[in-house]
């Protein structure tokens, strides 16, 4: 063999790797939603709605890219510490809690997984956070 050919055949095979990585699906993201809403409810609709469409509009669809896990806890706080459980099992990239309800039970679960909530009424007064500056307490992040 030339010494061109087995240049050739060298750089081919380093660059093997690098095709079979570029050739990979994008890894399946998983989020995990805790909501005191019944399926039926309006309101729970819209936000579940309005949740998705700003998923879309980042690039995220569901079934492609992510996965999303919704759990109603229908203001059950036996239902809400159950599925709590059930969500952080199931090792998602991040939790979306809705109302203090839910958030409770999930740092109770998990001290690991970060927890967005965009609705809560006094987050430091309910021991979520230490402050609105310092959001980092127990991974939590106050949208």
């Amino acid at each position: 063999m030339k010494r061109r050919e087995v240049i050739t055949l060298l750089g081919g095979a380093a660059a093997w790797p690098l095709a079979a990585h570029a050739q990979q699906p994008e890894r399946m993201r998983r989020i995990g939603v805790l909501i005191p809403y019944a399926a039926d409810d309006p309101e729970g609709q819209a936000r579940i709605a309005a949740f998705l469409q700003g998923l879309q509009q980042l690039g995220w669809t569901e079934g492609r890219n992510v996965r999303i896990d919704i759990r109603r806890t229908l203001g059950d706080t036996d239902r809400a510490r159950r599925y709590a459980a059930e969500l952080v099992a199931l090792a998602p990239d991040v939790i979306l809690a809705s109302g203090t309800s839910t958030v409770g039970p999930l740092l109770q679960a998990t001290r690991t997984v970060p927890i967005v909530f965009p609705v809560i009424g006094d987050p430091v007064g309910a021991g979520f956070v230490d402050s609105l500056a310092g959001r980092q307490r127990h991974r939590i992040h106050v949208a």
